[in-house]
C-alpha cells in the first residue's frame, strides 16, 4: 500500500489503520468521526487532517485494505479448478459480509474516494477481482469472445454481490416459513450460469452439425 499524503510515518497509518478496524469490527461507520478517531489513537484532529487530507481520504485507505482482505481469499484459491473457483469465491464473498457487515458497509455504502490515486487504486482493486472471474469463465469455455466472458463476469458477479447484500438485509424471504439460505442460492445461481455457458459452448473437437 502507498503511503498516505505528506509520507507520514507507516506507524502511525498503521495505528490509523488498526482502530478503524477495531471500531469497525462491532460499530457502523456512520457512528464514527474524525474527533472520536484521534482521540482513541492519541492524537489532534488536525494530525489526522495533515496526514489525510481528509477525513473521507483516511476510509478509503480502509476500503483499501478491504480490497486486499478480498483480493487475498481470491489468491488462496487461484489454482483450483474454474468452477470449484468460482463457488469457493461467492462463498467467501458472503462469508466476508456476513462476518464484517460494518467494513462491508463501508466499502460500498460510503461516498467513494476523492482524491485521483485513491480512485485509481480502488479501481484497479475492484477490477482484478472481476480479471480471476473472467479467466474462470474463459477456461470454462475457451472459444467464447472476450466481450462477452467480460459482461459475464460482470453480470455473474453482480448477481452474486445482489443475493449477498439482500441477505445482509434480510430482504430474501421465505418458503413455507424457512427463510431462504444465502449458501444455497449462490450455488443456484452458479449451476444455472455455467449450465447456459455450457451449453453455448461445444466441448473442443465435437463435431458440428
Amino acid at each position: 500500500m502507498a503511503r498516505p499524503r505528506q509520507h507520514a510515518p507507516e506507524a502511525l497509518h498503521a495505528k490509523v489503520m488498526a482502530a478503524c478496524s477495531e471500531w469497525l469490527a462491532s460499530r457502523s461507520v456512520h457512528h464514527l468521526s474524525l474527533r472520536s478517531l484521534a482521540r482513541d489513537i492519541g492524537c489532534a484532529p488536525s494530525t489526522l487532517l495533515k496526514l489525510y487530507g481528509s477525513f473521507n481520504n483516511l476510509l478509503q485507505y480502509v476500503n483499501i485494505g478491504t480490497l486486499a482482505i478480498l483480493r487475498s481469499t481470491v489468491d488462496a484459491r487461484s489454482h483450483v479448478p474454474a468452477e470449484e473457483l468460482l463457488g469457493a469465491l461467492a462463498a467467501s464473498y458472503w462469508s466476508f459480509a456476513h462476518d464484517n457487515p460494518y467494513r462491508w458497509e463501508l466499502l460500498f455504502d460510503y461516498p467513494l474516494a476523492q482524491e485521483g490515486e485513491l480512485d485509481q487504486r480502488q479501481n484497479v482493486a475492484i477490477e482484478e477481482l472481476f480479471v480471476v472471474v473472467h479467466a474462470a469463465l474463459k477456461e470454462i469455455c475457451p472459444s467464447l469472445d472476450e466481450v462477452v466472458l467480460s459482461r459475464m463476469a460482470r453480470t455473474l458477479w453482480g448477481s452474486v454481490h445482489g443475493l449477498v447484500q439482500l441477505g445482509l438485509n434480510d430482504r430474501l424471504g421465505q418458503w413455507n416459513g424457512k427463510a431462504y439460505q444465502v449458501p444455497e442460492l449462490l450455488d443456484q445461481l452458479l449451476d444455472m450460469t455455467l449450465a447456459g455457458l455450457k451449453a453455448s459452448c461445444p466441448l473442443p473437437g465435437a463435431s458440428e452439425s
